[in-house]
């Protein structure tokens, strides 16, 4: 199975228009939910989607947490990594700790 990477530019673009339509939200239900004043909101969202202006982190965060996404899963290059980042912010902290030494202790086990 080949790994299915986005270009670095669109990356933030491409995955914010992608999480907007599955959640069936317009750019100024989605601007107006993030904190964008309605009447800039649409255009707004439209320009990050066309990669023609990128949002301040803090817009970044407020459109992930209107969408249930965290944050890195817009700048994933990897679809496999996107889906990751998505699971493990669903577990628990324990659990993420568990994943997290399993992950840590395959990767060391490649380096030999």
């Amino acid at each position: 199975m080949s790994r299915k990477r986005t270009p670095y530019k669109n990356i933030f673009s491409i995955r914010l228009k992608e999480a907007r339509k599955q959640k069936g939200l317009s750019q100024k239900s989605l601007g107006t939910k993030a904190g964008i004043d309605e009447f800039v909101a649409s255009t707004r969202i439209n320009r990050y989607e066309k990669g023609i202006h990128s949002p301040d982190i803090i817009t970044g965060w407020n459109i992930a947490r209107v969408l249930g996404l965290p944050l890195a899963w817009f700048f994933a290059d990897d679809d496999r990594l996107a889906r990751m980042i998505t699971a493990f912010s669903k577990l628990s902290a324990k659990n993420q700790k568990k994943i997290l030494q399993v992950i840590e202790h395959m990767a060391d086990r490649t380096k030999h």
